[in-house]
């Protein structure tokens, strides 16, 4: 599996965001960013994701650090997800799988002998200048929140 690198420039997008706006990376060019890339709404793995990131958000907030994340979900399914998990941050919805391309988040995935397109579980977190900074090719859901904000708070 392909990934962006460290160093690499993280391409822009354009994406509607759980908020009603249409979000881009360029709108927070001042910042660093992380990008969770997640592959569905209200399942186990992501859940798990979401909610490790929500515990310490607010610590990743006081670093200045913008949170998004990034799925094939619509903004219905968004909605329902943000309010059953009180997640204060926004996802994005990248139905037609054009931003996760992108950032080689999108593409064949396999289960039980199944092969089929799918959504990979990969964070990135890009600095104010737009370049990749850290990058997890294989998130492990359960305490990638801890992992995120330690790497924020050592300046990766």
């Amino acid at each position: 599996m392909k990934v962006l690198q460290q160093g690499d420039i993280a391409p822009d997008f354009s994406l509607p965001a759980s908020n009603g706006e249409t979000v881009s990376l360029k709108d927070f060019a001042s910042k660093k960013v992380v990008l969770f890339f997640y592959p569905k709404d209200n399942t186990p793995g992501c859940i798990k994701e979401v909610c490790s990131l929500r515990d310490v958000y607010k610590e990743i907030q006081d670093e200045g650090v913008v949170l998004l994340g990034v799925s094939a979900d619509s903004l219905k399914s968004h909605d329902n997800f943000i309010s059953k998990y009180n997640l204060p941050f926004l996802l994005l919805s990248d139905v037609d799988n054009s931003m996760s391309s992108s950032y080689c988040a999108w593409g064949e995935k396999e289960r039980n002998g199944r092969k089929y397109m799918g959504m990979y579980r990969i964070t990135y977190i890009v600095d104010e200048l737009g370049k990749i900074l850290k990058v997890w090719p294989k998130v492990k859901p359960a305490n990638h929140g801890e992992e995120v904000l330690a790497s924020i708070k050592h300046g990766q």
